[in-house]
């Protein structure tokens, strides 16, 4: 099998809106995690009907965020899905030449930051849930730093190397079949300039 597109860079307008739905992330997220699934199965992962999920699951499709995958079951009737790329990268640079789609991309930027805020904060609600050891290894830290920009992008590409390396290496492991003790992990970084 062919290897995937590593972080497809997003640059048009359409492709961003079709991914900004908070619909439409959750169920690429949850794509991202199974890595193939029915309409069906992620309908029951986020809790909406079948016929919209199948809707937005297209829209998904038509920008090449996602595609058909093999058929997983003997059943014909069923259409599985997989993501198109092994992740997605947008960046401002491809957004800043027009306020209109500037405004589109920090519409978009919020829209994942809430839903990553959500996130962590579920796992805050549940934390006790969770037991010592995974609480032990749950991270929420803060650095104040003194870069340049040439250093930040440095850092930022040390950072995504270094969590690519763990993301092969479980998805090695799932695909072995070493499944024990092992739990989806979100990493979430944000690594920006301020001014006092």
């Amino acid at each position: 099998m062919p290897e995937k597109e590593r972080d497809r860079r997003i640059t048009d307008l359409g492709t961003l809106k079709a991914l900004a739905h908070p619909l439409r992330m959750r169920l690429y997220r949850a794509l991202t995690l199974t890595r193939t699934a029915t309409a069906s199965q992620l309908a029951g992962q986020v809790d909406e009907a079948v016929s919209l999920v199948s809707y937005h699951l297209r829209k998904l499709a038509e920008h090449g965020l996602i595609e058909e995958a093999a058929q997983q079951s003997g059943d014909g009737r069923e259409r599985w899905w997989q993501p198109a790329s092994d992740g997605v990268r947008i960046s401002d640079e491809d957004f800043r030449d027009a306020p209109g789609k500037a405004a589109a991309h920090t519409a978009a930027s919020r829209l994942f930051f809430a839903q990553r805020t959500e996130m962590y904060q579920r796992f805050l609600d549940e934390r006790a849930h969770w037991g010592e050891e995974w609480n032990d290894a749950a991270e929420s830290s803060e650095a104040m730093l003194r870069l340049t920009a040439a250093e930040l992008a440095e850092l930022t590409r040390d950072m995504l190397a270094l969590v690519r390396r763990y993301e092969e290496r479980g998805r090695a492991a799932q695909a072995a079949g070493e499944t024990g003790g092992r739990e989806n992990v979100a990493v979430h970084t944000y690594a920006f300039p301020f001014r006092g």
